[in-house]
Formats: structure tokens, sequence, C-alpha cells
């Protein structure tokens, strides 16, 4: 094999790693449900990878706020990536993070979770219960918030 063959193959080899491991995008709704108007502030909806979720938000690939207006909310995701997962915050006084109760602990403010995912008394869920994947994934899946 000569070097001009070889160099062909390569670049070949490269492109078609680059093909097979790029995911189809696909848009995905989240429609928040459960929205308690009679508090004050804004929805949160965070898109993450296993890194980060949940309580990072400043990992979160894609972060995306709404203000209160309705009982529910959509918001639309282009997703790349095969596993992800959700976290929506009703985000009450603005800070952008979870505030917790007068324990320390427990969460002040209203959150849902993809996949049915739910607080528990050891904290959030991982990233193993609430995660989905794009192969898996639907158009349209609903968030239901729990307030404490």
């Amino acid at each position: 094999m000569n070097i001009k063959s070889s160099q062909k193959m390569l670049i070949i080899g490269v492109f078609l790693m680059c093909v097979t491991n790029t995911s189809a995008a696909k848009t995905m709704s989240v429609r928040v449900t459960n929205i308690n108007t009679e508090k004050p502030g804004n929805i949160i909806a965070m898109l993450f990878a296993m890194e980060g979720f949940p309580k990072q938000h400043d990992q979160a690939l894609i972060l995306k706020k709404q203000e209160i207006n309705a009982k529910e909310t959509v918001f639309d995701f282009t997703i790349n990536i095969e596993k992800f997962a959700i976290k929506i915050l009703h985000d009450e006084n603005g800070d952008g993070k979870t505030t917790k109760n007068w324990t320390g602990i427990i969460p002040a403010e209203g959150l849902g979770f993809s996949n049915g995912a739910t607080l528990s008394w050891q904290g959030p869920p991982s990233f193993k219960k609430a995660h989905l994947t794009l192969a898996q994934s639907v158009d349209e899946i609903v968030i239901p918030i729990i307030y404490p």
C-alpha cells in the first residue's frame, strides 16, 4: 500500500467514525404541569447529561426560563445526546437555585424530574432514575411540579 492510499484510508476511517458517533438531533417538547400560579417567580427547565444532574445548574447543557402565567407551560429542546435528564424548578425567589427550607436539606420550592423520578428521603433522584434515551424518547413528555 502506498502513502496516498494510506492517507485516503485514514481520511475515510476518520470520516466514518465522525458520522457513526454523531446522533441525529431530535426536538422534544416538555410540558410542565401543576404550576402553582399563586406563587411568584419563574419556571426553569434544565436539560442535563449525567454530569451535574440535578444539583449543579451551571452544568446543564440547556437552561430555559419562563415567567409564570398559567398552570402549565411548554419548553422545546433540541437534543443531540443519547442519554439525558430534565429538571424543572419553580424558582420562587429568582436566585436560580433550589432554595431549601429551614432544615437546609428539604427543598422549599417546587420541583419535577423526567421519567417520573421524584425526591426521596435520600435526596434528589439519581441520573439513572431520571434519564431518558434519545432513541426511546417521544415528541412530548409531561413533568408535573411537586411542591413541598
